[in-house]
């Protein structure tokens, strides 16, 4: 099966700031889904690339632009409450197969 690579990063990362989300809920960066979603749509041109669901029915989701390479990290509470985690440049999806742990190979 495959996997995007950047994808099971992002949530290896959001999964280890997840403790800290109460407070995260608080900041600056934290808005209404839909208010994030539109934004980052109309702003950056990005669009949802990948989702995960993480500890106490949080999720995260990598949205990102195919024309301009940017991308963005968000997770979303059960609240509705949407932080921005991350951000950058150079978006790249990738395929590649789960390595074999055949230990002969």
């Amino acid at each position: 099966m495959f996997k995007t690579v950047l994808g099971l990063s992002a949530l290896g990362f959001t999964a280890s700031l997840m403790a800290t989300s109460p407070a995260l809920a608080q900041g600056r960066n934290c808005a209404p889904r839909e208010v994030v979603v539109e934004r980052l749509a109309e702003k950056y041109g990005e669009s949802r690339q990948a989702i995960g669901i993480g500890q106490q029915g949080m999720v995260m989701e990598t949205f990102a632009s195919a024309e301009s390479g940017s991308w963005t990290i968000t997770v979303t509470m059960p609240t509705g409450m949407t932080c921005l985690m991350a951000s950058g440049q150079s978006f790249e999806a990738l395929a590649e197969a789960v390595p074999t742990t055949d230990n002969d190979a």
